[in-house]
């Protein structure tokens, strides 16, 4: 099969899109299929195997880490594609990539599908606080709803996700296909080295989170757990936050009042492979209580490491952990989830049955199942991809981003 994929997002900006590109990308490839993927220029050296385009982009305002393709650039980069070398477009954020692989599909005549990567409704607020955040609710809904039955067909990460969208109105034919781990996921790595280069003593009880330091991964939740912890049964108890993002200067802020800053070591994005690998493998214990995941694949790249879990079960990460391997399942309650860490941190043999149970339990979510069922879901399509609205077909090919008059 020979897809078209197109992001507004992808390495070197990590997170969970870029990586689930990433995985299926490789499987396809490894299966013998055609797959040319689209993405933003970033403006520095990328280290892109062939069937990676970069297209021009700029800064955008509320989120520096984050680039916006220029639309006249995407447009021609699209013009010289030839629409006999694709059976399907799979488009993968709701932005500019959205607008162009929706218009491209329907000039091509192939069938057009997207994943809902993110919970916009628990997301926008955090960016943009112009609107108060019921009315940011109402406009994602609002917005996902018409763009999603623009489509042929629909991919979400989890059955959280399916129900909500079935809730905002989406017709569109769904299937919930979850990225799947790719193989470096279960790379050893070395904590004990990492723990070292931290400062952090042999025996220091120490904890884990990676992820994006960004506001709705509700990072400042576990900052307060540690506290808890520090104040009661562990005074030396030590937060790795591997990852970048802007919430970062506030938790900083916070750490510094709750005095923690003793505590806390940020180390910024890790490699993916034997450095993030190690960065995981360096904690008793990884902790997460993010309220917006459409699946929560760390808990899963965690589990696959031996690295027991303690989370709180909301959205996407239901579907990991209603299993209830390799992880402890903890409220929102600053006491309660610190009970649990405690649970892990004081208990040598429960860490350990946790920890196997989680390697084993992770390697069901490999990358292989997921891809094969995307792979069925694409052929679903192409057999009896329904007609396109009138209002998304209308316009020329040349123009697929539906905007013209930008510079590139």
């Amino acid at each position: 099969m020979r897809i078209l994929m197109l992001s507004d997002v992808y390495f070197p900006r990590v997170n969970g899109v870029s990586t689930s590109i990433q995985t299926f990308r490789h499987e396809f490839r490894r299966l013998g299929h055609h797959i040319q993927v689209v993405a933003p220029d970033y403006g520095q050296a990328t280290p892109d195997e062939d069937g990676i385009s970069r297209v021009g982009s700029r800064r955008v305002l509320f989120d520096p880490e984050d680039r916006m393709m220029r639309p006249r650039a995407l447009s021609r980069r699209l013009a010289a594609l030839n629409g006999r070398d694709f059976d399907l477009v799979h488009i993968q954020t709701p932005f500019v990539a959205h607008y162009a692989g929706l218009r491209l599909a329907r000039c091509w005549g192939v069938p057009c599908v997207e994943t809902y990567h993110t919970f916009f409704e628990e997301y926008l607020f955090h960016y943009l606080p112009v609107l108060p955040k019921n009315a940011w609710r109402a406009v994602a809904r609002l917005l996902s709803r018409r763009q999603c039955n623009h489509l042929d067909g629909l991919v979400v990460p989890s059955q959280a996700m399916r129900q909500i969208l079935v809730g905002y109105g989406v017709r569109t034919p769904m299937r919930v296909i979850p990225t799947g781990m790719p193989g470096e996921a279960f790379q050893e790595g070395d904590g004990a080295a990492f723990r070292a280069r931290l400062g952090i003593a042999a025996g220091q009880p120490t904890l884990v989170f990676v992820g994006r330091v960004a506001f709705e991964k509700n990072i400042e939740f576990l900052l307060r757990v540690v506290r808890e912890i520090q104040q009661t049964t562990h005074p030396d108890v030590v937060l790795i936050i591997a990852g970048e993002g802007p919430a970062e200067g506030r938790l900083r802020r916070l750490s510094a009042k709750l005095g923690l800053d003793a505590h806390l070591r940020f180390t910024g994005y890790l490699n993916r492979g034997s450095e993030l690998n190690s960065g995981y493998q360096a904690g008793d214990a990884f902790i997460f209580a993010s309220r917006t995941e459409t699946q929560g694949l760390v808990l899963l790249e965690a589990m696959s490491l031996g690295v027991p879990v303690v989370s709180t079960a909301v959205m996407g990460t239901c579907d990991i952990l209603a299993a209830g391997r390799g992880a402890l399942v903890a409220e929102e309650d600053v006491a309660r989830f610190a009970a649990q860490v405690r649970r892990v941190l004081d208990d040598p043999e429960l860490r350990q049955r946790l920890g196997a149970e989680g390697r084993a339990y992770a390697r069901q979510w490999t990358a292989e199942g997921p891809t094969q069922k995307l792979l069925a879901f694409y052929e679903e399509l192409q057999s009896g991809r329904p007609s396109p609205p009138s209002s998304i077909a209308e316009g020329p090919c040349h123009h697929a981003t539906g905007n013209s008059s930008e510079k590139s």
